[in-house]
């Protein structure tokens, strides 16, 4: 599957940022050039300066979780280098660290494809999505601020208004990733920016599309639960959010083979080889 004719990184707002950024050094010049577009949004630490590779990592990390490009799909190094004028060297390293971040399969003599996660991928990236969000909330829960809880408030309030595919998509991240930064645990932010990226991309392979539609209700209770500092609340919305995103564990449509290979257990409890 090659990249879709539509799809253009120019026709999203995040996209020209970062273009603009390495449109301002020469396209074989890698080095820092500003700063990063995505530590603007709530959630990421403060704005550091960028290379030229990860200003494109990041467009292309946008353009992944807003479903703008799916998965599966084939990222042609020519066709993005052109879109950004940089070099194929610097896409090249772009698509290695998405790589490592999960949402690129690097495939020897065929190139560079939007990840699609097996079932068992999606399984596990939601159990550690759900660990991390547990964590959070008990971290979070009657500890926040005045400000904190203003910052919370304002967020739930602006989620609320209507919004369609990646805007949607975009703000439920945030508020994902606003709840990690107020802990102000930076090892929580990273986690959370990478899991929220690999659900995203599990959710667009495996899921429903359209759930982002109920995440404001849904986020302004957590948040409720949060200021009220009940933890254990805040905690069993988390397991509610993400069963309404994906169903209740196992994840949904879960393999023959997973299942073959899961202990089988007696009425008594004991486990069957």
């Amino acid at each position: 599957m090659e990249l879709s004719p539509s799809v253009s990184f120019a026709a999203d707002a995040r996209f020209r940022r970062a273009a603009a950024m390495i449109g301002a050094r020469s396209p074989r010049t890698e080095g820092a050039i500003g700063r990063n577009p995505a530590a603007v949004r709530p959630g990421t630490p403060a704005p550091a300066p960028v290379t030229r590779t990860e200003a494109v990592r990041e467009a292309l990390r946008q353009a992944i979780v807003g479903r703008r490009l799916r998965p599966g799909e084939r990222l042609p190094e020519s066709t993005i280098g052109n879109e950004f004028g940089v070099s194929r060297t610097i896409v090249r390293e772009a698509f290695g660290r998405l790589a490592v971040q999960g949402l690129v399969e690097l495939k020897p003599k065929r190139g560079a494809f939007v990840a699609n996660p097996s079932v068992e991928e999606g399984e596990e990236a939601f159990a550690v999505r759900r660990g991390l969000e547990r964590t959070i909330a008990e971290c979070l829960a009657g500890r926040l601020t005045a400000a904190q809880v203003e910052e919370l408030r304002a967020f739930v309030s602006r989620e609320a208004s209507p919004a369609d595919g990646a805007d949607a998509v975009s703000r439920s991240e945030e508020f994902h990733l606003l709840l990690a930064r107020l802990t102000g645990n930076q090892v929580l932010v990273r986690f959370m920016t990478e899991i929220l990226s690999r659900c995203t991309l599990v959710l667009a392979a495996r899921g429903r599309p359209d759930t982002v539609r109920s995440d404001a209700a849904r986020h302004g209770a957590i948040a409720d639960a949060l200021i009220a500092g009940d933890a254990a609340r805040a905690g069993a919305l988390v397991d509610e959010h993400i069963a309404g995103l994906v169903g209740p564990p196992p994840f949904p449509g879960r393999s023959g083979r997973a299942q073959a290979s899961a202990p089988r257990r007696s009425p008594a409890g004991v486990v069957n080889a």
